[in-house]
């Protein structure tokens, strides 16, 4: 099995080191990741400015492609250029430092480099380990990979898979068990904090983003993770509201004044 590697906390990121190893158990992978962090970046891909690519040692000796870009640069780069001629079976991106559960996944560079795997047609996961002080990457990357191994043993149907794994916090027990949900909607607490450089310039920091802002469904993942549970979302890139496709149709839209 060919594995296409990335994230978006950078190619020396602990975390894709131990997602390498484990998977490096499981087929041929190979590591095409930014250059430098790319938190919270989204989807966004680099349009008014040349990509470079180099390729590089990682720290635990492995080759790999470190890209000045987004992550969903990265997995285009890989598919369109470098592993063109053996295009990958699975896309993986990860393990993030952080969970990326409920709205926050809209603005996940790690989950938006999954979904660029997907747009291509490769079965893609993206993978997170909630955030602590001691961040248990090894063992996150042992219970992602017994994920992806059922996973990518299902028949998919016409449609490639597309899964948001995230891991509790590991630090003081063992997960609780695994649970498959849906996003967590309500938007997070968030606040923004104003500040005054030296010159007396206003600036602001957001915080929060970790704890709902209203009542959360409690079979979703956010309130899952948090209960201690792997979380396994399966996503789409479709955004159609098709169920409100009939009733904004019949609303009889039209250019006429």
């Amino acid at each position: 099995m060919r594995i296409l590697l990335t994230n978006d906390d950078g190619i020396m990121a602990p975390g894709l080191l131990a997602l390498r190893a484990e998977l490096a158990t499981r087929g041929d992978v190979t590591v095409v990741a930014p250059a430098t962090p790319q938190s919270a970046v989204g989807h966004a891909i680099s349009v008014s400015q040349p990509l470079f690519c180099q390729e590089i040692d990682l720290a635990d000796g492995v080759r790999g492609f470190s890209v000045d870009g987004r992550p969903a640069d990265c997995v285009k780069l890989a598919l369109l250029v470098l592993m063109k001629d053996r295009k990958p079976d699975l896309v993986v991106s990860g393990i993030n430092h952080g969970a990326n559960v409920g709205i926050n996944v809209l603005y996940s560079g790690t989950v938006a480099a999954a979904i660029e795997g997907a747009f291509y047609g490769v079965p893609s996961v993206a993978a997170s380990l909630a955030f602590s002080q001691s961040m248990h990457f090894r063992e996150a990357a042992r219970l992602v990979c017994r994920v992806v191994d059922q996973a990518v043993a299902r028949p998919r149907g016409d449609k490639s898979m597309l899964l948001n794994v995230n891991v509790p916090d590991l630090s003081q027990r063992e997960p609780r068990g695994l649970r498959v949900c849906r996003m967590s909607i309500p938007p997070s607490r968030e606040e923004m904090i104003r500040r005054a450089d030296p010159r007396g310039r206003p600036y602001f920091w957001i915080t929060g983003g970790e704890v709902p802002a209203g009542p959360a469904d409690p079979e979703s993942d956010q309130v899952s993770l948090a209960d201690g549970y792997v979380t396994v979302t399966p996503l789409q890139f479709d955004l159609t509201d098709a169920a409100r496709l009939k009733a904004v149709a019949a609303w009889n839209l039209s250019l006429g004044e």
